[in-house]
């Protein structure tokens, strides 16, 4: 099946999305911005017509704000980091004209007060140059926020033409699950796509997120298909051995989610298993969350074309069902 011909529409809106999204994290932080034009031209002759970014994305440029335009009773201000990967998929739009071939998903990463969300769209729109956002996520659950009101206000948002449809990332089950309790109560909009973190080692959201999900006609897009690049067979258990410029070594907060015994002994069997089979250990990794019949797309990221191009290839793999089954089984 091609990536634009299984193409899966999010709700019951006309936005939909393919089989794997272009993540942007490492745009403005990681690599260039000629570098992030290069990977989104290639993305887009590949057939990757959705791109997945963050008001939190990218490093380097920063806005003072009161925090009382983020929902917090002091007129003091604060310096926000705002996202120069937001920044650089505007400009090439801008100079591309993709504005209609490309759909567009970013987040709010400055947490979901009401008072907050208005503030953190309409920087996202200025930066990314658009009207509307096709898709927009809660980056993360504001636990100290009522998820009602949180949805009064992008319920809102959408009522006004500013947002498409909206979802969720990192949020668990039974955050969830009170969302949506929430939204059919008060006749909010609900949530239409999330973005859990799945991989081989990742695997929480297996339990009863996924069922709900699929029940509620709620599109999964999982993000870390590699394990923030621990499942590529870069790394050792020496920490202080990280390879310079790898995500671990930029990022070094993930560590803790992988260097373990459970994070090891899988990347072991994955090492074992690409030697018998002559497949690369990134492409491997990818096909067996690619499979899962939960999943609806998965977002990747990328430093070079050859990143989109595995991705592909693991998305074409269909990998077979006694496999997956095999390489489910290392760490259950």
């Amino acid at each position: 099946m091609g990536l634009n011909s299984d193409k899966v529409p999010l709700g019951e809106s006309s936005i939909s999305i393919g089989k794997i999204g272009l993540g942007t994290v490492t745009f403005g932080r990681e690599i260039s911005e000629d570098k992030s034009y290069e990977l989104m031209d290639y993305a887009l002759e590949k057939g990757l017509t959705w791109f997945d970014t963050a008001e939190g994305y990218g490093g380097g440029q920063s806005k003072s704000v009161r925090k009382a335009a983020l929902g917090i009773d002091d007129q003091r201000e604060i310096t926000l980091e705002m996202s120069s990967s937001e920044k650089i998929i505007g400009r090439w739009l801008k100079k591309t004209g993709n504005y209609k071939t490309v759909t567009i998903c970013t987040k709010v990463s400055t947490g979901g007060h009401p008072d907050n969300i208005p503030r953190a769209i309409m920087g996202s729109l200025e930066r990314l140059g658009v009207d509307c956002l096709d898709i927009y996520k809660l980056h993360s659950p504001t636990v100290d926020v009522p998820i009602s009101e949180t949805l009064h206000s992008l319920t809102q948002e959408i009522y006004q033409g500013r947002l498409g449809v909206i979802g969720c990332s990192n949020f668990s089950f039974a955050q969830l699950q009170e969302s949506l309790d929430v939204s059919r109560k008060n006749d909010y909009e609900k949530f239409a796509i999330t973005q859990p973190a799945y991989n081989l080692v990742l695997r929480d959201c297996e339990d009863d997120f996924f069922d709900l999900c699929t029940r509620e006609g709620i599109a999964v897009t999982p993000h870390s298909p590699l394990g923030n690049g621990f499942l590529t067979g870069k790394y050792t258990t020496d920490k202080a051995n990280v390879p310079k410029g790898s995500r671990m070594d930029i990022a070094p907060g993930h560590m803790n989610l992988y260097w373990n015994d459970k994070g090891f002994r899988t990347d072991q069997k994955l090492r074992d298993k690409s030697k018998e089979l002559g497949i690369p250990i990134p492409r491997l990794a990818m096909a067996w969350v690619m499979s899962n019949t939960h999943v609806t797309s998965v977002i990747i990221g990328a430093r070079e074309t050859s990143h989109i191009d595995n991705a592909i290839e693991a998305h074409d793999m269909l990998l077979d069902q006694d496999l997956r089954d095999e390489m489910s089984s290392w760490i259950s």
